[in-house]
């Protein structure tokens, strides 16, 4: 016996059913996760409950592969009832994770296939023939309406998915599946097992199409962590580091690097321009004037948002010159936007660490601040009784 004969035989199936089931445990273990783990639990809910099914069908196929324990006929009907129902609502569920929430991805059409798929079975058991003459090569039988009926759902969610906007790779999935019913079909009804690379593909697309899923599922908790993990760093209007996480970075370059700086800014007259011209032109200017701070910032240190309009960069002063980087940020947010900035500068000479450094920043931008605005100054360019008294609090 060849290689080839052995895979094409029922230990072909068997392969196959097994390599599926494992990357199900896999999927369940992931969905049992996202369901205790998110709000949106109807979802993860079906997802969950979609899985077993699945492992369950390919336990029967890997059953059925093997004529010899002359299992009952409606054993196969049910085996493809479970595989068009769970095909069905496993679709149905990663359309509504991958789509946009105005997107509309309405449940009926998916209820009527689920209950076209029993009316088309009951139909099936009454002309089913349960002879031997009526198995098709791997020991199932010809089951003519819900094969054809498998192709027709496939096809038409393959076809819903241009007006959801899915992703690609659900898309390329669904083609996978469709070749995977088209090759059943036709070693079934028109080679009855004679083409050895039909039956291979019928074996084993099974494995592609799972696993397509499993990469869609584990991308997609992926995802969740990296939003989970930004919005526990980062401010939700500005996008900057929030305060500790801005703290902890500049802590990391204060260790790694000889220098570090910290540039504080205060947007000038921010509150009478909330007054006069409502949040939402504040806040976009805001975000206008934070943009400013990262760019500049990118690739010497980091931004951060310190509270309302306050916004902070830390820089390593191995490369630059802190208050050019200062003066840079000032001029562009007077010639970019319609406000200004009032800007204070400190560095590792003046103190010993973060904390004291933001402190310093501070007290040099109210400096700026009290003198005239849209300006930049540097605590150990200020006069000498403020620094002394700053320096020794």
């Amino acid at each position: 016996m060849t290689i080839l004969t052995w895979l094409t035989g029922p230990n072909g199936q068997l392969i196959s059913s097994a390599c599926v089931i494992i990357i199900l445990i896999l999927m369940l273990f992931m969905s049992t996760r996202l369901y205790t783990s998110y709000r949106n639990k109807r979802i993860y809910r079906y997802l969950t409950l979609t899985i077993p099914l699945f492992m369950v069908q390919n336990t029967i196929l890997a059953m059925l592969a093997y004529p010899g324990q002359k299992l009952p006929p409606w054993l196969h009907i049910v085996s493809m009832i479970l595989q068009i129902v769970s095909f069905i609502i496993i679709n149905f569920v990663y359309m509504k994770l991958y789509t946009h929430r105005g997107a509309q991805i309405k449940v009926m059409p998916f209820v009527l296939l689920i209950v076209l798929t029993f009316v088309i079975a009951a139909v099936q058991s009454m002309f089913m023939d349960p002879s031997e003459d009526a198995l098709l090569p791997g020991g199932q039988y010809r089951l003519l309406g819900l094969d054809f009926y498998s192709l027709i759902v496939t096809f038409m969610i393959l076809l819903g998915t241009k007006g959801a906007e899915m992703n690609g790779k659900f898309s390329a999935s669904l083609i996978t599946y469709f070749i995977l019913d088209l090759s059943r079909i036709a070693d079934g009804y028109v080679f009855h097992g004679s083409v050895d690379w039909l039956v291979l593909l019928s074996y084993f697309l099974p494995i592609v199409y799972f696993m397509q899923l499993f990469l869609l599922l584990f991308e997609w908790v992926i995802e969740r962590l990296m939003m989970t993990y930004q919005s526990s760093i980062t401010d939700g209007l500005t996008g900057l580091y929030n305060r500790r996480h801005f703290t902890s970075k500049a802590e990391q370059i204060l260790r790694r690097q000889k220098g570090l700086a910290v540039i504080f800014c205060d947007i000038d007259n921010f509150k009478k321009l909330n007054d006069t011209q409502g949040h939402h032109k504040a806040d976009g200017v805001l975000k206008q004037v934070a943009e400013i701070m990262k760019e500049e910032s990118a690739g010497i240190g980091a931004a951060g948002r310190y509270g309302g309009e306050e916004l902070l960069a830390c820089i390593s002063t191995d490369r630059v010159k802190p208050d050019r980087v200062a003066e840079s940020i000032r001029s562009r947010v007077e010639k970019e936007t319609i406000v200004t900035v009032s800007v204070g500068v400190s560095t590792s000479k003046d103190g010993k660490d973060v904390v004291q450094l933001i402190k310093l920043a501070d007290e040099a931008m109210y400096h700026s601040k009290t003198t005239g605005k849209n300006k930049v100054t540097l605590f150990n360019a200020m006069p000498s009784s403020k620094k002394k008294a700053l320096s020794t609090s």
